[in-house]
């Protein structure tokens, strides 16, 4: 048992009412369970019943076992003064307020719904560990469930994002095209060099990028350098060309490299070399001027796929290294990247700044996410066999909310579908 499940009992009143009554017989009535909160303090704010002939307005708490309110100090936390019932699983202990009088507690298990407990039981006390707890019944829930609750798992996906995106807006003063720039190298960089281009982003300040940005070469070279890529000897007259650039900026602008991590080649295709990536960032930034307004202003995908349509510079059309000469080939940010692009960091900064200008923005980015094709992993394929299938970017994305915050900590009773099937008949 736990204690989340009790949670959802009372917030749901899975029991019958005319038979509620504290652990010394006083009969209760409620009036309002209570908001349900989600942080620290107690478990349902603002409640209101009737305990006996006494109405009381506060808070309710919740706990396995009534002793559970002195092993978690309840009982020095001020808090906790305004508790007026202790709900609980089994009663052990009477809780006392700070002025000696007991805090009313009521017994859940003594009449909590038998079919909502029978339920709870088979989705969660399974005698062999599960993919996911509802494997087997999910397709006793109608699809319509389903996909509204894919759409609310999205928009709560797009808000963790928009943490993360408010944590560096904090960090730059508010300055967008900084973290735009911050964002987009990072995700350039992919899983293997992701970290490593993090902090070349985060080693320069944006306006250096704009004042290099009328030449893809000097583009090239600070970002080159930065990534320490022009360190030694090559004798290649491009490579020679960049470094002497670079020398050049470090010290027009101060640069430091010193917290930037080396990047790697090691177990990458040669498409997603470093260098090439750095090559097509720098070509992103020569072609777009407001790179940050235009990505804004987009009304289309296609809009997006347009910005986004560009290629290494000519060298790298016949390289991979600066070492290696290579058959020639046009190096183009491919669809699939940029449907990566636009996931992970184009629509949550969008999302999140017309947020911050006051702009509901919700159709457009649905409209946006659900013309983009679904993901390909592990997660989004074991649903598929399982009937839950992904049609679209919007509904992977949520699939992997779904599977990383409830499915893997086991938290049905915040799952719609978990609600679902525990209220089964």
């Amino acid at each position: 048992m736990k204690e989340d499940f009790i949670h959802y009992v009372w917030k749901y009143q899975k029991f019958d009412p005319s038979v509620i009554q504290t652990v010394n017989e006083e009969s209760v009535e409620i009036l309002n369970v209570g908001m349900h909160n989600q942080y620290s303090g107690p478990d349902f704010f603002n409640a209101r019943l009737r305990v006996a002939d006494q109405q009381w307005a506060g808070n309710v708490e919740i706990h396995l076992k009534s002793s559970d309110w002195y092993a978690h100090h309840h009982e020095v936390d001020p808090a906790y003064d305004n508790v007026i019932l202790h709900l609980v699983w089994e009663h052990d202990i009477d809780v006392f307020r700070k002025d000696g009088t007991v805090i009313p507690t009521v017994v859940l298990k003594e009449i909590v719904d038998v079919l909502v407990l029978e339920n709870y039981k088979k989705l969660l006390d399974k005698p062999t560990p599960k993919w996911i707890n509802c494997d087997t019944q999910l397709q006793d829930v109608p699809a319509f469930l389903i996909n509204h609750w894919k759409e609310r798992l999205y928009f709560e996906r797009l808000e963790q994002k928009s943490t993360q995106i408010e944590t560096l807006l904090a960090t730059t003063h508010n300055d967008w095209e900084t973290v735009l720039f911050q964002l987009l190298t990072k995700n350039f960089g992919l899983v293997v060099n992701g970290d490593a281009f993090r902090s070349l982003g985060s080693s320069l300040e944006f306006s250096v990028i704009r004042k290099c940005s009328d030449s893809v070469e000097e583009l090239e070279a600070l970002l080159f350098g930065q990534a320490g890529l022009l360190d030694g000897v090559v004798e290649e007259p491009y490579f020679e060309d960049l470094r002497l650039r670079y020398e050049y900026q470090k010290h027009k602008y101060q640069l430091d490299a010193s917290g930037v991590l080396p990047v790697q080649f090691f177990r990458l295709r040669p498409p997603n070399f470093p260098t090439i990536r750095l090559s097509q960032l720098a070509n992103l930034y020569f072609n777009t001027n407001k790179l940050f307004t235009e990505l804004m202003e987009c009304k289309t995908i296609e809009a997006f796929y347009k910005i986004f349509d560009v290629t290494t510079s000519v060298f790298w059309e016949t390289h991979y290294t600066f070492e290696k000469k290579s058959t020639k080939r046009k190096k183009k940010l491919t669809r699939s990247f940029i449907d990566l692009l636009l996931i992970n960091t184009i629509i949550p900064l969008r999302f999140c700044y017309e947020k911050h200008i006051g702009k509901n923005s919700e159709n457009i980015i649905l409209q946006f996410v659900e013309a983009i094709g679904a993901e390909k992993n592990g997660i989004i394929d074991k649903f598929n066999t399982l009937g839950i299938e992904s049609l679209n970017a919007m509904h992977s994305q949520a699939i992997v909310q779904l599977k990383k915050k409830y499915c893997d900590t086991n938290a049905c009773m915040q799952c719609a579908i978990g609600n679902h099937l525990l209220s089964q008949k």
